[in-house]
């Protein structure tokens, strides 16, 4: 069995470390600290972690948030190298695997990508086609927001239906680069967008890409 995730948590923990509690990431707002209290507050806190989509548990998720970035950083670190709890779905390979592939990549890029001698890593086939993969299932969930049509396409040709509707901005780019632009990190990601100029400005200004 893969283990993606498991590499992007360590890489991903690496970076925190170097990097220290108070350098920028490519999160809006957050600084080191917040994004590993985010990390760690997801797999540990579910009853909190559910406010990062059910608006309802927002408040609850901040309270939780605050109380983790309030920790020794140090302690975040570990936290997120040890993994989940036993408890914790988190912890089972599949889960692991299907859920935090993305999310640890995601994130390694948000540290990388916000200092400013950052160079794009070469990321082997078999990790680009698990990110396609996994970029192909949630490719109409992450592009529902898009102000435009929106079409994924890797430079192979395969291409991804995001978001129906006219006019029609097609972007192509490496799986890793084209997860970076629908997770909305659209100004880091290494992508060619084609299509209306006017509809191409609006897609790469959205906020609505994501979740």
């Amino acid at each position: 069995m893969s283990t993606f995730a498991k590499r992007e948590r360590l890489l991903l923990a690496d970076l925190l470390e170097t990097a220290g509690p108070e350098a920028p990431t490519l999160c809006e707002g957050w600084v080191t600290r917040d994004l590993a209290a985010h990390v760690v507050v997801r797999e540990r806190r579910p009853d909190a972690a559910g406010g990062i989509l059910v608006k309802q548990l927002a408040s609850r998720l901040e309270r939780t948030m605050e109380e983790f970035a309030a920790k020794p950083y140090e302690e975040l670190i570990q936290l997120i190298r040890t993994g989940p709890p036993r408890f914790s779905p988190f912890a089972l390979k599949q889960i692991d695997e299907a859920s935090n592939t993305v999310e640890f990549y995601v994130h390694t890029e948000d540290v990388r990508r916000a200092q400013p001698d950052w160079a794009r890593r070469e990321l082997d086939p078999v990790f680009q086609d698990a990110l396609w993969s996994r970029l192909e299932r949630t490719a109409r969930l992450m592009g529902r927001g898009a102000p435009t049509g929106l079409v994924l396409r890797r430079p192979d040709g395969q291409t991804s239906v995001a978001h129906k509707g006219t006019p029609v901005v097609t972007v192509t780019g490496e799986p890793s680069e084209l997860l970076l632009f629908t997770y909305g990190r659209q100004s880091a990601a290494e992508v060619e967008l084609d299509g209306d100029k006017d509809a191409i400005t609006r897609l790469h200004e959205s906020p609505e890409l994501g979740i």
